[in-house]
Protein backbone atom coordinates (compact mmCIF):
# COMPACT_ATOMS: atom_id res chain seq x y z
CA UNK A 1 0.00 0.00 0.00
CA UNK A 2 1.58 3.53 -1.21
CA UNK A 3 2.63 5.59 2.05
CA UNK A 4 0.58 8.34 2.30
CA UNK A 5 2.86 11.61 2.77
CA UNK A 6 1.42 15.16 2.51
CA UNK A 7 3.19 16.91 -0.32
CA UNK A 8 4.82 20.12 0.49
CA UNK A 9 3.28 22.01 -3.02
CA UNK A 10 1.67 20.43 -5.99
CA UNK A 11 1.18 21.23 -9.42
CA UNK A 12 -2.11 21.21 -11.62
CA UNK A 13 -1.27 20.13 -14.67
CA UNK A 14 1.58 18.35 -15.97
CA UNK A 15 2.76 19.98 -19.34
CA UNK A 16 5.60 21.75 -20.06
CA UNK A 17 5.31 24.05 -17.21
CA UNK A 18 3.58 21.98 -14.59
CA UNK A 19 5.92 19.28 -15.17
CA UNK A 20 8.92 20.54 -15.28
CA UNK A 21 8.75 22.80 -12.23
CA UNK A 22 7.19 19.20 -10.46
CA UNK A 23 10.38 17.61 -11.09
CA UNK A 24 12.75 20.89 -10.20
CA UNK A 25 10.79 21.21 -7.01
CA UNK A 26 10.75 17.24 -6.23
CA UNK A 27 15.03 16.95 -7.62
CA UNK A 28 15.95 19.98 -4.60
CA UNK A 29 14.09 17.56 -1.92
CA UNK A 30 10.21 18.40 -1.70
CA UNK A 31 7.87 16.10 -1.18
CA UNK A 32 5.92 17.02 -4.73
CA UNK A 33 2.43 16.07 -6.40
CA UNK A 34 1.18 16.48 -9.66
CA UNK A 35 -2.40 16.45 -11.06
CA UNK A 36 -3.25 15.93 -14.35
CA UNK A 37 -7.17 15.47 -15.40
CA UNK A 38 -5.68 13.74 -18.71
CA UNK A 39 -5.55 10.29 -17.70
CA UNK A 40 -3.91 9.06 -20.83
CA UNK A 41 -0.68 11.37 -19.51
CA UNK A 42 -0.88 10.35 -16.20
CA UNK A 43 -1.44 6.38 -17.15
CA UNK A 44 1.96 7.28 -19.36
CA UNK A 45 4.01 9.45 -16.78
CA UNK A 46 3.16 6.51 -14.30
CA UNK A 47 4.90 4.09 -16.74
CA UNK A 48 7.66 6.48 -16.75
CA UNK A 49 7.26 8.13 -19.86
CA UNK A 50 7.25 11.42 -20.36
CA UNK A 51 4.77 12.50 -23.15
CA UNK A 52 6.82 15.38 -24.78
CA UNK A 53 10.67 15.87 -25.92
CA UNK A 54 11.88 17.84 -23.25
CA UNK A 55 15.84 18.40 -23.11
CA UNK A 56 16.95 16.91 -19.70
CA UNK A 57 13.51 15.84 -18.53
CA UNK A 58 12.83 12.67 -19.05
CA UNK A 59 16.30 12.23 -17.20
CA UNK A 60 15.15 14.04 -13.76
CA UNK A 61 11.55 13.07 -13.89
CA UNK A 62 12.85 9.16 -13.85
CA UNK A 63 15.24 10.35 -10.44
CA UNK A 64 12.28 11.94 -9.08
CA UNK A 65 10.16 9.29 -9.56
CA UNK A 66 12.77 6.40 -8.04
CA UNK A 67 13.36 8.63 -5.31
CA UNK A 68 9.63 8.61 -4.33
CA UNK A 69 9.57 12.62 -3.69
CA UNK A 70 7.49 12.88 -6.90
CA UNK A 71 3.90 11.44 -7.23
CA UNK A 72 1.30 11.70 -9.48
CA UNK A 73 -2.20 11.43 -10.02
CA UNK A 74 -5.61 12.52 -12.00
CA UNK A 75 -7.15 13.62 -8.26
CA UNK A 76 -6.95 16.77 -7.08
CA UNK A 77 -7.82 14.54 -3.36
CA UNK A 78 -3.60 14.19 -3.80
CA UNK A 79 -3.22 17.42 -3.04
CA UNK A 80 -4.61 17.55 0.83
CA UNK A 81 -1.82 18.84 2.69
CA UNK A 82 0.17 20.58 0.50
CA UNK A 83 1.75 24.01 1.61
CA UNK A 84 1.28 25.55 -2.31
CA UNK A 85 -0.46 24.80 -5.05
CA UNK A 86 1.15 26.15 -8.44
CA UNK A 87 -2.23 26.35 -11.29
CA UNK A 88 0.08 25.44 -14.41
CA UNK A 89 -2.99 24.86 -16.58
CA UNK A 90 -3.23 25.71 -20.49
CA UNK A 91 -5.28 28.86 -21.50
CA UNK A 92 -5.58 28.51 -24.58
CA UNK A 93 -7.45 31.02 -27.71
CA UNK A 94 -10.58 30.64 -28.35
CA UNK A 95 -11.42 32.05 -32.36
CA UNK A 96 -12.01 35.47 -31.22
CA UNK A 97 -8.44 35.43 -29.86
CA UNK A 98 -10.14 35.78 -26.28
CA UNK A 99 -8.19 33.85 -23.92
CA UNK A 100 -10.05 30.08 -23.05
CA UNK A 101 -9.95 30.16 -19.50
CA UNK A 102 -12.27 27.01 -18.77
CA UNK A 103 -9.05 24.97 -17.49
CA UNK A 104 -8.33 27.65 -14.90
CA UNK A 105 -11.58 27.69 -13.68
CA UNK A 106 -11.63 23.84 -13.22
CA UNK A 107 -8.41 24.14 -11.73
CA UNK A 108 -9.91 27.49 -8.54
CA UNK A 109 -12.82 25.16 -8.30
CA UNK A 110 -10.87 22.09 -7.56
CA UNK A 111 -8.74 23.64 -5.33
CA UNK A 112 -11.79 25.86 -4.25
CA UNK A 113 -12.78 22.23 -2.62
CA UNK A 114 -9.46 21.04 -1.97
CA UNK A 115 -9.11 24.06 0.70
CA UNK A 116 -12.35 23.42 2.08
CA UNK A 117 -10.86 20.28 3.88
CA UNK A 118 -7.73 22.54 4.87
CA UNK A 119 -7.27 23.79 8.61
CA UNK A 120 -4.06 25.61 7.81
CA UNK A 121 -3.15 28.04 5.77
CA UNK A 122 -2.31 27.36 2.49
CA UNK A 123 -1.15 29.37 -0.91
CA UNK A 124 -2.25 29.14 -4.46
CA UNK A 125 -0.16 30.18 -7.35
CA UNK A 126 -0.70 31.07 -10.59
CA UNK A 127 1.53 30.17 -12.71
CA UNK A 128 -0.64 29.85 -15.75
CA UNK A 129 -0.43 33.12 -18.64
CA UNK A 130 -3.86 34.61 -18.00
CA UNK A 131 -5.31 38.09 -18.69
CA UNK A 132 -4.70 40.63 -16.76
CA UNK A 133 -7.34 40.80 -13.51
CA UNK A 134 -7.85 36.89 -13.75
CA UNK A 135 -5.79 35.52 -10.42
CA UNK A 136 -7.44 38.84 -8.30
CA UNK A 137 -10.74 38.46 -9.95
CA UNK A 138 -12.04 35.01 -11.79
CA UNK A 139 -9.84 32.68 -9.60
CA UNK A 140 -10.21 34.46 -6.35
CA UNK A 141 -13.59 34.17 -6.79
CA UNK A 142 -13.93 30.67 -7.27
CA UNK A 143 -11.83 29.88 -4.53
CA UNK A 144 -13.28 31.64 -2.18
CA UNK A 145 -17.06 30.16 -3.07
CA UNK A 146 -15.63 26.54 -3.40
CA UNK A 147 -14.18 26.67 0.00
CA UNK A 148 -15.82 28.86 2.05
CA UNK A 149 -12.79 30.82 2.62
CA UNK A 150 -11.93 34.34 2.41
CA UNK A 151 -9.08 35.44 1.19
CA UNK A 152 -6.23 36.26 3.77
CA UNK A 153 -7.29 32.56 5.38
CA UNK A 154 -5.73 31.27 2.12
CA UNK A 155 -2.85 33.02 -0.12
CA UNK A 156 -3.24 33.77 -4.01
CA UNK A 157 -0.33 35.17 -6.08
CA UNK A 158 0.36 35.02 -9.61
CA UNK A 159 3.84 34.02 -10.38
CA UNK A 160 4.22 33.70 -14.15
CA UNK A 161 6.96 31.70 -15.97
CA UNK A 162 9.36 32.76 -18.67
CA UNK A 163 10.62 29.04 -19.43
CA UNK A 164 11.28 28.41 -22.93
CA UNK A 165 10.65 25.06 -24.42
CA UNK A 166 13.97 23.29 -24.77
CA UNK A 167 15.28 25.12 -22.11
CA UNK A 168 12.78 24.52 -19.82
CA UNK A 169 14.45 22.87 -17.00
CA UNK A 170 17.62 25.57 -17.05
CA UNK A 171 15.35 28.34 -17.37
CA UNK A 172 13.61 26.99 -13.56
CA UNK A 173 16.65 26.33 -11.97
CA UNK A 174 18.67 29.45 -12.95
CA UNK A 175 15.17 32.05 -14.32
CA UNK A 176 16.74 35.86 -15.23
CA UNK A 177 13.97 36.84 -12.54
CA UNK A 178 11.14 36.03 -10.39
CA UNK A 179 8.00 37.76 -10.50
CA UNK A 180 5.18 37.60 -7.37
CA UNK A 181 2.37 39.12 -7.85
CA UNK A 182 0.38 39.53 -4.53
CA UNK A 183 -3.04 39.50 -3.81
CA UNK A 184 -2.00 40.57 0.01
CA UNK A 185 0.93 40.66 1.37
CA UNK A 186 1.10 37.48 3.20
CA UNK A 187 0.39 35.82 0.19
CA UNK A 188 4.21 37.35 -0.83
CA UNK A 189 6.01 36.66 1.80
CA UNK A 190 4.74 32.90 1.53
CA UNK A 191 5.70 32.68 -1.76
CA UNK A 192 9.11 34.87 -1.38
CA UNK A 193 9.96 32.14 1.72
CA UNK A 194 9.09 29.35 -0.50
CA UNK A 195 11.14 30.54 -3.30
CA UNK A 196 13.97 31.27 -0.98
CA UNK A 197 13.80 27.72 0.31
CA UNK A 198 14.06 26.42 -3.43
CA UNK A 199 16.82 28.57 -4.95
CA UNK A 200 18.67 28.81 -1.22
CA UNK A 201 21.95 31.66 -1.97
CA UNK A 202 20.85 31.55 -5.63
CA UNK A 203 17.87 33.15 -5.42
CA UNK A 204 17.46 35.23 -8.38
CA UNK A 205 16.22 38.97 -8.94
CA UNK A 206 12.74 39.09 -7.30
CA UNK A 207 10.01 41.30 -7.85
CA UNK A 208 6.85 42.18 -6.11
CA UNK A 209 3.96 43.39 -7.52
CA UNK A 210 0.25 43.27 -7.80
CA UNK A 211 -1.12 40.07 -9.16
CA UNK A 212 -2.01 42.17 -12.22
CA UNK A 213 1.06 43.54 -13.17
CA UNK A 214 2.65 39.98 -13.00
CA UNK A 215 -0.05 39.27 -15.29
CA UNK A 216 0.81 42.17 -17.55
CA UNK A 217 4.50 41.87 -17.42
CA UNK A 218 4.22 38.38 -18.51
CA UNK A 219 1.85 39.25 -21.42
CA UNK A 220 4.29 42.54 -22.07
CA UNK A 221 7.44 40.40 -21.90
CA UNK A 222 6.06 38.07 -24.74
CA UNK A 223 5.11 41.04 -26.78
CA UNK A 224 8.43 42.93 -26.70
CA UNK A 225 10.40 39.56 -28.23
CA UNK A 226 7.70 38.93 -31.06
CA UNK A 227 7.67 42.58 -31.70
CA UNK A 228 11.75 42.34 -31.78
CA UNK A 229 11.29 39.32 -34.35
CA UNK A 230 8.83 40.91 -36.37
CA UNK A 231 10.74 44.58 -36.52
CA UNK A 232 14.49 42.44 -37.83
CA UNK A 233 12.11 40.53 -40.42
CA UNK A 234 11.09 43.88 -41.79
CA UNK A 235 14.68 44.89 -41.75
CA UNK A 236 15.42 41.44 -43.45
CA UNK A 237 13.05 42.51 -46.54
CA UNK A 238 14.75 45.54 -46.79
CA UNK A 239 18.71 43.85 -46.49
CA UNK A 240 16.94 42.11 -49.66
CA UNK A 241 16.52 44.82 -52.33
CA UNK A 242 19.47 46.84 -51.26
CA UNK A 243 22.52 45.25 -52.86
CA UNK A 244 25.46 43.57 -50.63
CA UNK A 245 23.08 44.12 -47.64
CA UNK A 246 23.17 40.98 -45.21
CA UNK A 247 20.76 41.13 -42.12
CA UNK A 248 22.85 39.05 -39.55
CA UNK A 249 25.36 41.67 -40.11
CA UNK A 250 23.00 44.47 -39.86
CA UNK A 251 21.41 42.47 -36.14
CA UNK A 252 25.27 42.11 -35.46
CA UNK A 253 25.86 45.46 -35.55
CA UNK A 254 22.69 46.74 -33.87
CA UNK A 255 22.54 43.94 -31.13
CA UNK A 256 26.01 45.47 -29.52
CA UNK A 257 24.00 48.31 -28.25
CA UNK A 258 23.54 47.20 -24.70
CA UNK A 259 20.23 48.88 -25.05
CA UNK A 260 19.08 46.31 -27.81
CA UNK A 261 20.68 42.97 -27.25
CA UNK A 262 21.26 40.71 -29.81
CA UNK A 263 18.66 37.80 -28.66
CA UNK A 264 15.49 37.59 -30.51
CA UNK A 265 17.20 39.73 -33.69
CA UNK A 266 17.46 36.42 -35.93
CA UNK A 267 15.75 37.18 -39.51
CA UNK A 268 13.59 33.79 -40.71
CA UNK A 269 10.26 32.91 -41.64
CA UNK A 270 8.74 34.26 -38.33
CA UNK A 271 7.60 32.91 -34.66
CA UNK A 272 5.84 30.36 -33.76
CA UNK A 273 4.78 28.08 -31.40
CA UNK A 274 2.19 28.06 -27.82
CA UNK A 275 3.44 31.46 -26.30
CA UNK A 276 4.54 34.46 -27.98
CA UNK A 277 1.01 34.04 -30.90
CA UNK A 278 -1.31 33.84 -28.12
CA UNK A 279 0.32 35.86 -25.72
CA UNK A 280 0.13 38.29 -28.16
CA UNK A 281 -3.31 37.60 -30.08
CA UNK A 282 -4.40 37.63 -25.99
CA UNK A 283 -2.82 41.51 -25.25
CA UNK A 284 -4.56 42.64 -28.33
CA UNK A 285 -7.89 41.36 -27.67
CA UNK A 286 -7.42 42.98 -23.44
CA UNK A 287 -6.91 46.38 -25.46
CA UNK A 288 -9.88 45.58 -27.68
CA UNK A 289 -12.07 44.80 -24.65
CA UNK A 290 -10.96 48.23 -22.44
CA UNK A 291 -10.59 50.34 -25.28
CA UNK A 292 -7.33 50.60 -26.35
CA UNK A 293 -6.04 50.00 -29.92
CA UNK A 294 -2.88 48.26 -29.92
CA UNK A 295 -1.26 49.58 -33.14
CA UNK A 296 1.77 48.48 -33.02
CA UNK A 297 1.08 44.90 -31.73
CA UNK A 298 -1.46 44.59 -34.45
CA UNK A 299 1.69 45.01 -37.06
CA UNK A 300 3.54 43.04 -35.22
CA UNK A 301 1.34 40.02 -35.93
CA UNK A 302 0.82 41.14 -39.28
CA UNK A 303 4.54 40.75 -40.60
CA UNK A 304 5.01 37.24 -38.84
CA UNK A 305 1.79 36.59 -40.70
CA UNK A 306 2.98 36.93 -43.85
CA UNK A 307 6.89 35.38 -43.25
CA UNK A 308 5.64 31.45 -44.58
CA UNK A 309 4.09 33.27 -47.56
CA UNK A 310 6.97 34.99 -48.29
CA UNK A 311 9.26 31.92 -48.59
CA UNK A 312 7.07 29.94 -51.06
CA UNK A 313 6.89 32.64 -53.67
CA UNK A 314 10.66 32.84 -53.47
CA UNK A 315 10.66 29.29 -54.76
CA UNK A 316 8.14 30.29 -57.21
CA UNK A 317 10.43 32.81 -58.66
CA UNK A 318 12.50 30.16 -59.26
CA UNK A 319 10.54 26.91 -60.15
CA UNK A 320 7.70 29.33 -61.69
CA UNK A 321 3.90 27.51 -61.01
CA UNK A 322 4.96 24.41 -57.95
CA UNK A 323 2.01 22.11 -59.17
CA UNK A 324 3.62 18.63 -58.77
CA UNK A 325 6.71 20.36 -57.66
CA UNK A 326 8.53 18.05 -54.96
CA UNK A 327 9.27 20.58 -51.52
CA UNK A 328 11.76 19.36 -48.90
CA UNK A 329 10.63 21.00 -45.69
CA UNK A 330 13.91 20.47 -43.16
CA UNK A 331 11.53 21.15 -39.77
CA UNK A 332 8.36 20.46 -38.13
CA UNK A 333 9.06 22.07 -34.92
CA UNK A 334 8.09 25.36 -34.08
CA UNK A 335 11.75 25.76 -33.02
CA UNK A 336 14.29 23.20 -32.59
CA UNK A 337 14.89 20.74 -29.04
CA UNK A 338 11.35 20.20 -28.60
CA UNK A 339 8.26 17.87 -30.46
CA UNK A 340 5.91 20.80 -29.56
CA UNK A 341 3.96 21.67 -33.66
CA UNK A 342 1.16 24.10 -32.15
CA UNK A 343 1.36 27.27 -34.01
CA UNK A 344 4.47 25.88 -35.94
CA UNK A 345 5.69 27.99 -39.09
CA UNK A 346 6.56 25.00 -40.55
CA UNK A 347 3.34 23.77 -40.95
CA UNK A 348 1.74 27.01 -41.96
CA UNK A 349 3.89 26.57 -44.41
CA UNK A 350 3.08 23.12 -45.41
CA UNK A 351 -0.56 24.12 -45.95
CA UNK A 352 0.49 27.37 -48.09
CA UNK A 353 2.12 25.10 -50.35
CA UNK A 354 -0.35 22.26 -50.12
CA UNK A 355 -2.72 25.39 -51.87
CA UNK A 356 -0.12 25.39 -54.66
CA UNK A 357 -0.72 21.77 -55.02
CA UNK A 358 3.01 21.30 -54.30
CA UNK A 359 4.05 17.44 -52.99
CA UNK A 360 5.66 18.14 -49.84
CA UNK A 361 8.19 15.90 -47.82
CA UNK A 362 9.17 16.80 -44.63
CA UNK A 363 11.91 15.66 -42.06
CA UNK A 364 12.35 16.55 -38.25
CA UNK A 365 14.95 15.37 -35.60
CA UNK A 366 12.09 14.52 -33.03
CA UNK A 367 8.89 16.43 -33.80
CA UNK A 368 7.46 14.04 -36.88
CA UNK A 369 4.25 12.19 -34.60
CA UNK A 370 2.78 15.03 -33.42
CA UNK A 371 3.28 16.84 -37.54
CA UNK A 372 1.68 13.75 -38.59
CA UNK A 373 -1.12 14.05 -36.40
CA UNK A 374 -2.16 17.45 -37.42
CA UNK A 375 -1.01 16.81 -41.22
CA UNK A 376 -2.27 13.11 -41.77
CA UNK A 377 -1.09 11.86 -44.99
CA UNK A 378 -1.20 15.39 -46.84
CA UNK A 379 2.31 14.95 -47.29
CA UNK A 380 5.12 12.62 -46.42
CA UNK A 381 7.28 12.37 -44.23
CA UNK A 382 11.04 11.17 -44.57
CA UNK A 383 12.87 9.36 -41.88
CA UNK A 384 16.36 11.00 -42.85
CA UNK A 385 17.76 14.17 -44.31
CA UNK A 386 18.92 12.27 -47.04
CA UNK A 387 15.32 10.81 -48.20
CA UNK A 388 13.81 13.88 -47.43
CA UNK A 389 15.83 15.66 -50.51
CA UNK A 390 16.29 13.22 -52.61
CA UNK A 391 14.58 14.10 -55.76
CA UNK A 392 13.59 16.97 -54.69
CA UNK A 393 13.00 20.30 -56.97
CA UNK A 394 13.33 23.14 -53.76
CA UNK A 395 14.33 22.35 -49.92
CA UNK A 396 13.19 25.07 -47.67
CA UNK A 397 14.82 25.22 -43.93
CA UNK A 398 12.11 25.91 -41.62
CA UNK A 399 13.51 24.85 -38.11
CA UNK A 400 16.99 25.42 -37.13
CA UNK A 401 18.30 21.96 -36.06
CA UNK A 402 21.42 22.24 -35.15
CA UNK A 403 22.14 18.97 -37.16
CA UNK A 404 20.70 20.83 -40.58
CA UNK A 405 23.47 23.70 -39.65
CA UNK A 406 26.23 20.77 -39.90
CA UNK A 407 24.79 19.91 -43.77
CA UNK A 408 27.61 20.44 -46.49
CA UNK A 409 26.41 21.60 -50.15
CA UNK A 410 27.55 17.85 -51.21
CA UNK A 411 24.69 16.72 -49.50
CA UNK A 412 22.10 18.75 -51.23
CA UNK A 413 23.38 17.11 -54.55
CA UNK A 414 20.48 14.35 -54.05
CA UNK A 415 18.26 16.94 -55.17
CA UNK A 416 16.34 17.29 -58.19
CA UNK A 417 17.68 20.91 -58.84
CA UNK A 418 19.40 22.18 -55.90
CA UNK A 419 17.52 25.16 -54.99
CA UNK A 420 17.83 25.90 -51.42
CA UNK A 421 15.69 28.46 -49.13
CA UNK A 422 17.43 29.00 -45.77
CA UNK A 423 14.11 30.43 -44.13
CA UNK A 424 16.43 30.47 -40.82
CA UNK A 425 20.21 31.35 -41.40
CA UNK A 426 21.96 28.46 -40.55
CA UNK A 427 24.04 27.87 -43.86
CA UNK A 428 27.26 30.02 -44.63
CA UNK A 429 26.69 31.43 -48.60
CA UNK A 430 29.98 31.69 -49.50
CA UNK A 431 30.42 27.61 -48.67
CA UNK A 432 27.58 27.16 -51.70
CA UNK A 433 29.38 27.44 -55.39
CA UNK A 434 27.50 28.23 -58.77
CA UNK A 435 25.66 24.88 -59.10
CA UNK A 436 23.20 25.73 -56.04
CA UNK A 437 21.13 28.37 -56.09
CA UNK A 438 20.97 29.57 -52.64
CA UNK A 439 18.19 32.31 -50.78
CA UNK A 440 19.29 33.49 -47.83
CA UNK A 441 16.22 35.52 -45.98
CA UNK A 442 17.59 38.87 -45.29
CA UNK A 443 20.55 38.88 -48.10
CA UNK A 444 20.24 40.58 -51.41
CA UNK A 445 20.90 38.00 -54.24
CA UNK A 446 24.27 39.99 -54.87
CA UNK A 447 25.22 39.53 -51.06
CA UNK A 448 27.81 36.24 -51.04
CA UNK A 449 29.97 38.77 -53.74
CA UNK A 450 32.98 40.88 -52.09
CA UNK A 451 32.21 43.62 -51.11
CA UNK A 452 35.50 45.24 -52.39
CA UNK A 453 35.79 43.48 -55.51
CA UNK A 454 32.30 45.03 -56.22
CA UNK A 455 33.31 48.25 -55.73
CA UNK A 456 36.16 48.07 -57.77
CA UNK A 457 33.75 46.97 -60.79
CA UNK A 458 31.58 49.90 -59.90
CA UNK A 459 34.73 52.13 -60.13
CA UNK A 460 35.39 50.43 -63.40
CA UNK A 461 32.47 50.36 -65.55
CA UNK A 462 31.97 54.06 -64.31
CA UNK A 463 35.56 55.29 -65.14
CA UNK A 464 36.50 56.06 -61.62
CA UNK A 465 39.86 55.19 -59.95
CA UNK A 466 39.56 51.55 -58.73
CA UNK A 467 41.57 52.74 -55.74
CA UNK A 468 40.73 55.81 -53.26
CA UNK A 469 43.06 58.85 -54.35
CA UNK A 470 44.92 58.50 -51.01
CA UNK A 471 45.70 55.03 -50.50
Amino acid sequence: MEEKRSADVSFFGLGYVGLAGAVCFSTRGFEVSGVDIDRRKVRKLSRGIVPFYEPKLSELFTLSRRSGKLRIGSTYGRSLGARALFICVGPPSLKSGRADLSQVKSAAVAIGGVLRRESRYSLVVVRSTVPPGTTNGVVRRLIEKYSGKKLGEFGLCCSPEFLREGRAIDDTFLPDRLIIGECDKRSGDTLEALYKRFYGQNLPPTVRCAAVNAELAKHASNAFLATKISFINEIADLCEKAPGADVVEVADAIGMDKRIGRQFLNAGLGYGGSCLLKDARHLINFGNRVGVEMHLLKGVTSVNDDRPRRAVEAAERFLGNLSGRRVAILGLSFKPETDDVREAVPLRLIRILLRRNADVIAHDPVATANARQVLGNEIKFASSVRECLSGSDCCIVATEWPQFSKLRPSDFLLMRRPLIIDGRRIFEPRSFSGKFELISVGRSPSGSEDPERRLQSNHRKSGLPTSPPFL
